[in-house]
């Protein structure tokens, strides 16, 4: 049985290489409503991610500052609290997330923090096989990224149903 709402709302965005931050020709992928409430909401999210393909889940927040992983997709699950989050550098987009939101970033996308409630808690964790690295967004780093990001496979399965959909499908290039 599923600890996963399959009523959540799905929003996607995307973010053109701007020579500072590289991004990526793959959505990002924002899962409203898809962690549901519990007692542990951050334990059941850890569990989910690993069945799910996603292992070593990690808690914290979101840094406040750009930065990408050019060597990893990423999913964030937001736990507890709320964030104001700048995706894509500074030419891209601020999105509020909230309890229950689910964000999967593809490597190369900037994300940083730009506001939080002080009870944040942020799950995150990278598909199996796949260590981050922590690219600042700089120009002198844009180029070496861009050959890291266009080697990253694509995730066996989506982080929060476990299958092919939403986001494979989404992402199938």
């Amino acid at each position: 049985m599923s600890d996963t709402p399959q009523d959540f709302v799905i929003e996607t965005y995307r973010f053109a290489d701007d020579g500072t931050v590289p991004n990526n020709p793959l959505p990002l992928v924002v899962y409203r409503g898809a962690l549901p409430e519990g007692a542990d909401r951050a334990a059941a999210r850890e569990k989910m991610f690993a069945r799910n393909g996603w292992p070593d889940a990690w808690r914290n927040g979101i840094y406040p500052h750009h930065h990408y992983h050019s060597t990893a997709h990423e999913v964030l699950g937001i736990a507890r609290g709320s964030a104001r989050v700048r995706l894509g550098g500074e030419a891209g987009q601020t999105i509020e997330l909230g309890a229950g939101d689910v964000v999967v970033i593809p490597a190369g996308v900037a994300h940083k923090r730009e506001a939080a409630s002080g009870d944040l808690l942020v799950i995150g964790a990278y598909p199996r096989g796949q260590h981050p690295d922590i690219c600042a967004a700089e120009p002198g780093r844009h180029d070496r990224a861009l050959a890291a990001i266009a080697i990253v496979k694509l995730p066996e399965a989506d982080p929060v149903t476990g299958g092919q959909t939403p986001l494979l499908a989404r992402w199938r290039r």
